[in-house]
């Protein structure tokens, strides 16, 4: 691992020798610079990690310096020294940036003290950044679109956002189950604690129950050491299921004790605990289904389901794709510097054709590395190598607009549904009266629009 670089900006040589020297023997690199300029030369060649600098300089002041090089090295911690410090220099040093104003003469053990303080601190505001940057960059807005679709999400959404009754969302693999329960945590009471999650898909009984619940030294062979399980991390916050269909039997029973009393003991311990949880759930298989099927307990199912939004497959709400895209693109273009990159027509009336059985997550995919890969500026069909054949629309379909992608997907809904617009608005993810008018819209005749 590279040294920390450290500047010191002293102009007798004795004394910057000397730190120079002291600061070496901690295992940092010394820069050492002897005025205003040389100061300004040696951040430009070496980027330091943090800086000493004598309030007094040949060519002017530490002060002089300070808004300079907290403009163009925010995150890099300045310690002035002086001579001749008082109350009211010291605040006007600070205020101006300096992380530490220090008299002469300092103890270097002091010295030591204080940059490594001020190290420490930097690294924990550039850990802060780097979250908060990585969280804004996985951040989705679950409702991007304009397809009533969508919006009918939305709207049951946002009247369960301060709700703490149990949640389970609906949906296909990679439509957007996980990014909604996100946004539910988000926006509720408990957004200030922790929101964990755990996908139950292939996780064999044992597993599951410790990664649940926790376990204590000794519960079974290979426990070396306590673990607390995820309904324990998550106390005074959000726990989310995901794929909570796939949950072993004889788990289930388990955590339905535990959601209904309120209270849960680690595995080979025998204290109980409270436990106050928020509870999303999300299942790509129809839950109700696997309970006449005999493989989700019935119990555990009307537990986890007071409330159930089903989140629409993308072939669903194809008006909403081009939104979609543009978002997906923009966000990887700018990770990539590539600001310039747009979709032509024809790649979008592509994007708008494909039948996406990875749903949102598969455009997303497919952008990121249309972005990666293309040479120019423009991404062109070529560029989005789809990965299946199917299609909502004809292979000829490279002069059709969006318009008439949106009407051929409607007609073929309304088709495989015998012409019954109850259950094509159904299929679409749509209420019945924005199906009717979308007919009127797109001039189809509904020829048995029986219920």
């Amino acid at each position: 691992m590279a040294k920390k670089r450290i500047v010191i900006g002293e102009d007798d040589r004795a004394i910057r020798s000397a730190l120079a020297e002291f600061l070496e023997s901690l295992d940092y690199e010394a820069v050492e610079a002897e005025s205003c300029s040389g100061i300004r030369e040696a951040f430009r060649e070496t980027s330091p990690d943090a800086a000493i600098l004598d309030y007094s300089l040949p060519d002017g002041t530490a002060l002089d310096l300070l808004p300079h090089l907290k403009q163009s090295y925010p995150s890099v911690p300045l310690i002035l020294l002086t001579g001749n410090g008082t109350v009211q220099l010291a605040v006007q040093a600070i205020k101006e940036g300096a992380e530490q104003f220090l008299t002469k003469p300092v103890e270097m053990s002091a010295i030591a003290v204080v940059i490594e303080r001020a190290l420490k601190n930097q690294r924990n505001q550039q850990k802060q950044l780097a979250g908060k940057v990585r969280e804004k960059r996985e951040s989705v807005d679950p409702f991007l679109g304009t397809s009533g679709a969508i919006r009918e999400v939305a709207e049951q959404a946002q009247k369960l956002a301060a709700s703490q009754c149990p949640v389970l969302i609906a949906g296909e693999t990679g439509s957007g189950k996980g990014v909604l329960a996100k946004w539910l945590h988000s926006q509720s009471p408990r957004s200030d604690e922790a929101f964990v999650d755990l996908n139950c898909a292939g996780l064999g009984r044992e597993l599951l129950e410790t990664e649940l619940f926790g376990h204590e030294v000794g519960a079974f062979t290979g426990a070396v050491q306590r673990k607390l399980g995820l309904l324990e991390v998550a106390q005074r916050g959000t726990a989310f299921l995901d794929e909570i269909g796939d949950m072993d039997l004889q788990v289930q029973p388990k955590l339905l004790k535990i959601l209904e009393e309120k209270r849960f003991r680690r595995l080979g311990d025998v204290q109980e605990r409270q436990l106050d949880v928020r509870l999303i759930a999300a299942s790509h298989e129809n839950l109700a289904e696997l309970v006449r099927k005999k493989r989700f307990r019935s119990d555990l199912y009307f537990r986890v389901s007071t409330v159930t939004i089903k989140v629409p497959a993308l072939r669903e709400r194809l008006e909403d794709i081009p939104i979609l895209a543009n978002h997906f693109l923009e966000r990887s273009a700018t990770e990539l510097g590539r600001m310039g990159l747009s979709i032509s027509d024809q790649a979008m009336e592509s994007l708008c054709g494909y039948s996406w059985p990875g749903n949102i997550r598969e455009l997303k995919n497919v952008l990121e590395r249309a972005a990666l890969l293309v040479s120019g500026e423009v991404i062109r069909p070529r560029d989005l190598h789809l990965e299946f054949k199917e299609s909502v629309v004809p292979d000829d379909s490279s002069n059709l607009t969006l318009h008439d992608v949106q009407k051929l997907h409607i007609q073929k809904m309304l088709d495989a549904e015998g012409g019954n617009v109850a259950r094509a608005a159904s299929r679409l993810g749509v209420t019945r009266s924005t199906l009717y008018n979308k007919l009127k819209t797109f001039a189809i005749h509904a020829s048995r629009e029986r219920n």
